[in-house]
């Protein structure tokens, strides 16, 4: 439709709306164009949204925010306090949408639409490690079991206690499920229930989670809509996660917020939350002012120190590289740097050397996909990251993706691989733990680690109020 016909349909639909005189209302999806903006609430958490370094990240976030790029209309996110103030959100038309990781269950069912599947999860009884494992529901009977009040988990747990009549659980009000696992992970509860996707993020931070059982599979995730008979929107909705899944974005968002989380290691893991207490505080304006100069995040460059030193300035290996970024004697006579062992200057020399690899990478790769080649060079070598591109290449995949070249880096060990590229053999396993495991600890440091502009950002990127259960 053309932009003059299509504004004058909205004023008239506009019009209907104010003077009563329509039989029928406009369909919804033009209501919002016309209002300009979708409403859609969600969730403070790591696999919905929340306040990166960047500004505003999260899967739900980026699905929410192209879909309303889409309409055409700017996106108004709504943060509920809770799990159980999302749903009456939508119900009671505050909301247009709820991206929020929701489950489909016959208790929502009742109360809003949903739209189509995008993904599904598991749903796990969550312990501590060395508190005794239950093997069956009837182990957990007696303890003090916690879920979110709203919560698919909580009508799991009714629906369970039709075969276990002494099942017994606390649903609360105002916490989120990422709040009862760190409970969980203290001591304070002895259980929780948790979504596949969320208990995978979540064990990064607490590593003591472990699962016990799996209680539901094949849990569906959709995006919930007002109940009415103009179904508008959930067909656009329709459209565009069609859209998501034939273009691999879908994809990519799984990859980019949940790939790494799935070689978990509990030692490494554990040891770097002790160091981010114990160790970063000496060095995180080292870090900081590094980043300032070369404009690359101080939490990437942190991550980067870890993996390299586990943030031990004086760090030698039997190769010769040294110091807290682990350079070598040629790189840092290149970069300036006269004293590797002096924190300061080997992290100003990491920072220079990441720029440098970074820009040989092609502007032409999307981030994050740019920054974790840049790393997987900063490791390997860029010649062979270019090397593993061309081999991702010949095998008909995409060398712009890193999911792609991830997967053929280890056959830079193969003969019959390294034998047609440039370089020849790499070690091409390594480059992939390397970024894996940088992956990890800068999910960590995001999540772990905000600072006083976040903490504000994310205080102010609502530009309605928090919906809870008594508003309105």
């Amino acid at each position: 439709m053309p932009p003059s016909l299509r504004f004058f349909a909205l004023t008239i639909a506009a019009l209907c709306i104010f003077l009563g005189t329509c039989s029928e209302p406009p369909p919804l999806t033009e209501q919002i164009q016309y209002r300009g903006t979708l409403r859609v609430i969600t969730r403070n958490s790591p696999v919905t949204y929340y306040i990166g370094p960047g500004g505003p990240m999260g899967p739900e976030y980026e699905l929410a925010r192209d879909f309303a790029e889409g309409l055409g209309v700017k996106l108004e996110l709504m943060v509920a306090d809770s799990i159980e103030d999302i749903v009456p959100a939508v119900e009671s038309g505050q909301a247009d949408i709820a991206a929020a990781g929701l489950a489909i269950t016959a208790g929502r069912g009742q109360q809003v639409a949903f739209g189509p599947t995008y993904d599904e999860v598991s749903e796990h009884l969550i312990y501590k490690l060395n508190t005794g494992r239950p093997r069956t529901l009837d182990d957990v009977v007696g303890a003090r079991l916690e879920v979110a009040a709203g919560s698919n988990h909580a009508e799991t747990l009714e629906r369970l206690r039709d075969t276990h009549p002494d099942l017994v659980w606390i649903e609360n009000p105002v916490a989120e499920n990422e709040e009862l696992l760190v409970a969980v992970s203290t001591g304070e509860i002895d259980y929780t229930l948790a979504d596949s996707n969320e208990f995978a993020v979540s064990q990064l931070f607490h590593p003591e989670l472990r699962i016990a059982l799996d209680l539901e599979k094949d849990r569906r995730l959709a995006w919930a809509f007002v109940k009415q008979r103009d179904q508008s929107l959930v067909a656009a909705a329709r459209r565009y996660f069609d859209r998501v899944h034939e273009s691999g974005m879908m994809t990519d968002l799984k990859e980019r917020y949940f790939g790494h989380a799935q070689d978990f290691d509990y030692v490494g893991t554990r040891a770097f939350l002790r160091d981010i207490n114990r160790k970063l505080p000496q060095y995180r304006y080292l870090f900081e002012q590094a980043a300032q100069s070369s404009g690359v995040n101080w939490r990437l460059l942190a991550a980067i120190g870890y993996q390299e030193s586990h943030w031990n300035p004086t760090a030698t290996s039997p190769t010769g590289v040294r110091g807290m970024m682990m350079l070598t004697e040629a790189t840092a006579g290149q970069l300036g740097i006269e004293d590797r062992l002096d924190p300061s200057q080997s992290i100003v020399g990491g920072a220079r050397y990441f720029v440098r690899v970074k820009r040989k990478i092609p502007e032409r790769i999307a981030e994050p996909d740019r920054t974790f080649m840049a790393l997987a060079a900063y490791n390997v070598g860029f010649g062979h990251l270019e090397d593993a591109r061309i081999i991702t290449q010949i095998r008909g995949g995409n060398p712009d993706e890193w999911l792609e070249v991830r997967g053929n880096l280890p056959l830079l060990a193969e003969k019959k691989w390294y034998s047609r590229v440039k370089r020849g053999y790499a070690r091409g396993w390594e480059p992939v733990n390397y970024v894996d495991n940088i992956r990890n600890y800068l999910s960590i440091l995001e999540w772990k680690v905000p600072d006083e502009r976040i903490k504000q950002a994310s205080r102010n990127i609502s530009t309605t109020a928090p919906v809870s259960s008594d508003t309105g």
